[in-house]
């Protein structure tokens, strides 16, 4: 069966597949392995705690050969008067992301794990937008400690981290160009992540390697029906061909 590579998180992981990070990894492995898409816009690390075996039975014939997680963002919007809404206090979203980084190691000896940090945030754009919901406006400040805590546990732990706090805020003009509602990423932000996680996968030094240049291509071998080249003496084997030609992905 081929590698199986899961993206779980709540709505930057929902949402990555319009013109985001999600499609691309899709893109880049079609013939090498199969990207699962558990996004679920609105979650914080505690219900995705409450739910992770029911996303990542312990008896599924194939278990996933990556994780991508992602939980943050909305553990970290301040908590609501009603009690009610997705506020996580810091403390227990340190632990509920040790626990979910613990059940997913221990799905196999060859599931590898990368945690995703809390992106930064317009706190003037995500405003406008909170507002028409009655949503209470989080903070670029608390995105940050939020953001330090994961880094910090994944230190702890040896899990591979993107931090999307400061790799997004290198970007030139970040604030209009990165994110679409002051949260979400854009195009240009979701490239910023995938370079990261693409230098991830190149640099770990994961037996076998995750990364797709190094990864065996399905039916790579060259056939009599493939395209026939020019001079007309063979054929031209499209397996691992980039698309398009000449994108420098990583």
């Amino acid at each position: 069966m081929r590698p199986q590579f899961v993206l779980f998180g709540s709505s930057i992981v929902q949402h990555s597949y319009y013109e985001g990070w999600g499609a691309t990894l899709s893109h880049l492995y079609a013939r090498k392995a199969d990207i699962i898409l558990r996004g679920y816009a609105g979650w914080n690390s505690s219900r995705a705690l409450q739910c992770v075996d029911k996303i990542f039975p312990k008896n599924a014939i194939e278990q996933p050969s990556l994780v991508i997680v992602y939980f943050g963002g909305n553990d970290c919007i301040p908590p609501h008067p009603s009690g009610l809404g997705p506020h996580v206090p810091l403390g227990e979203y340190i632990e509920n992301m040790r626990k979910i980084a613990i059940y997913i190691k221990s799905l196999s000896e060859k599931t590898r794990i990368i945690f995703l940090s809390n992106p930064p945030i317009n706190e003037e754009l995500l405003k406008q937008h909170s507002d028409e919901f009655g949503l209470i406006p989080r903070t670029n400040e608390v995105s940050r400690i939020y953001s330090e805590a994961c880094l910090e546990l994944c230190q702890e732990m040896k899990i591979k981290a993107i931090d999307m706090w400061s790799a997004i805020q290198k970007k030139d003009d970040w604030k209009n160009v990165c994110l679409i509602d002051g949260v979400h990423l854009s195009t240009e932000g979701s490239e910023i992540l995938r370079k990261e996680i693409l230098k991830v996968l190149k640099e770990a030094e994961w037996e076998p390697s995750l990364y797709w240049k190094s990864m065996a291509v399905d039916f790579g071998e060259d056939s009599p029906y493939d395209i026939v080249s020019p001079d007309g003496k063979g054929t031209i084997n499209y397996s691992d061909f980039p698309f398009p030609q000449g994108v420098e992905w990583d």
